[in-house]
């Protein structure tokens, strides 16, 4: 057995899956799971060496650990299915930091509402935040509307005033738009383009993540740098992608190399474990519970949150 990659999560286990009411969920296979009282439930995509998904895991492969201890019963484990549909929400920042890399933001998004979504399966909507976030293009599955909304995105008309709260956008895109779909059955991202400065509004780091927890919301950024040596951006984005299980891509690689980051994004949503257990412990206090997942050394990294926060009343 080997240790596999690491991230974080701040998050609450006690959950229950919502129903999608639209033709297009009703017809998609999908995980619907009543999820018990503190019964805690991980999504994860196993990769080989060479990056390829590895989906013939059995949990009998698998050594999972909460707080260093095993749990006391596994609820439920599925494999992954082919092709889950993927619901992207594409948030763009037009804070003032922000105009200088803008067009080649809006590029990269609009290469992956072209290029990478499925018309047949997937669905996005488009926001532009600055002070405040405007959905520019609702939820849709038509290439050529996001692509307009895209477009329509304008550096600062999204700053009444200045400042950008990055936090209380992605707070909201999941709360308003993942929230209101039926999201169990899907593989879930928020596409974020921004410096990661948050220097404005009420929503904390945690409380954007605990968000993204509650719709199985991963975060996966394309960093803008900027010329400030000492910012914290580069910290808050990696931390909003490791705390959901995203990752942090280079606005400025190569245009192969973000056709390659777009199919990585791509590749780890599509195909995706699902593993319910109950604690051995869990005291209703607020307090962190690491989670160590281990797997065969074929499963070369394991893209899963290794903890949750314990509800707190």
């Amino acid at each position: 057995m080997c240790s596999i990659l690491v991230l974080i999560v701040a998050a609450s286990p006690l959950r229950m899956c919502s129903q999608s009411t639209s033709a297009t969920d009703q017809k998609t296979p999908s995980y619907r799971l009543s999820i018990p009282v503190d019964e805690v439930t991980l999504t994860f995509h196993a990769a080989d060496a060479n990056g390829l998904a590895v989906n013939d895991l059995k949990l009998q492969d698998l050594s999972i650990l909460d707080d260093g201890r095993p749990p006391r019963k596994i609820d439920n484990f599925e494999p992954p299915q082919q092709d889950i549909p993927i619901r992207a929400g594409i948030l763009i920042d037009t804070s003032e930091s922000m105009q200088d890399h803008l067009t080649a933001g809006k590029i990269i998004a609009i290469r992956y509402a072209q290029g990478v979504l499925r018309e047949q399966t997937d669905k996005a909507f488009v926001t532009a935040f600055g002070y405040i976030s405007n959905v520019m293009q609702p939820w849709t599955n038509d290439p050529a509307a996001l692509t307009m909304g895209i477009r329509k995105v304008v550096a600062g008309r999204a700053n009444p005033v200045g400042g950008t709260a990055i936090f209380n956008a992605i707070w909201q895109a999941c709360q308003s738009q993942f929230g209101n779909i039926g999201h169990a059955g899907t593989g879930n991202f928020i596409l974020l383009f921004s410096d990661g400065e948050d220097n404005t509004g009420l929503t904390s780091l945690n409380q954007a993540v605990d968000a993204c927890q509650q719709t199985n919301t991963a975060i996966y950024a394309f960093r803008a740098d900027t010329e400030f040596s000492s910012s914290s951006g580069p910290k808050t984005l990696a931390e909003l992608a490791s705390q959901t299980g995203g990752r942090v891509f280079h606005e400025d690689d190569s245009v192969d190399q973000i056709y390659k980051d777009l199919r990585i994004i791509d590749a780890d949503l599509r195909s995706q474990y699902r593993l319910a257990y109950r604690p051995a412990e869990l005291k209703h206090n607020g307090s962190f519970h690491r989670i160590e997942l281990k797997a065969p050394e074929r499963a070369d990294t394991i893209s899963v949150r290794s903890g949750y926060y314990a509800p707190s009343n």
